[in-house]
């Protein structure tokens, strides 16, 4: 399963990433938001790294103007790893490496096609099972 929210930066992205997710017949739920109005993007990162957080083989993606706010919130949780990725390059290493479960894209930086590239990579990239990078994970987690 697939967590998605966003401020109001993020709308129109958001509609492109779910368009994607029904592409590859992913499941996903939208916890909002969907308007214009300014909206707060803590208690929206929060709620998608809550469900990530209780499911470990479920992954959220947050999306705000720079992303930074939304991986920053979402960080927050136990066993949440939130990343900002920017580029292809960059969403694969955070799978590969890291084994990132929430993806946080920068709205105001990435257009449309980009953003695809990344989600894409993201969602088919496996974590390397390296044991230098278990152990870093490990270390992440560890609170």
């Amino acid at each position: 399963m697939i967590w998605l929210a966003n401020d109001h930066a993020g709308v129109e992205l958001k509609n492109i990433v779910i368009e994607e997710l029904k592409r590859q017949d992913i499941p996903y739920e939208d916890l909002g938001t969907n308007g214009h109005e300014p909206t707060d993007y803590p208690p929206l990162a929060h709620q998608v790294a809550l469900k990530v957080s209780e499911e470990p083989n479920d992954r959220g993606i947050v999306i705000c103007k720079s992303g930074q706010g939304m991986a920053m919130a979402a960080n927050r949780h136990k066993n949440v790893r939130a990343s900002v990725a920017w580029n292809k390059e960059v969403a694969r290493e955070t799978r590969e490496d890291n084994d990132s479960n929430v993806l946080s894209l920068p709205s105001g930086y990435i257009d449309e096609q980009e953003a695809i590239n990344i989600l894409r990579e993201w969602l088919q990239t496996p974590f390397s099972q390296a044991e230098r990078h278990h152990r870093r994970v490990k270390q992440i987690n560890h609170l």
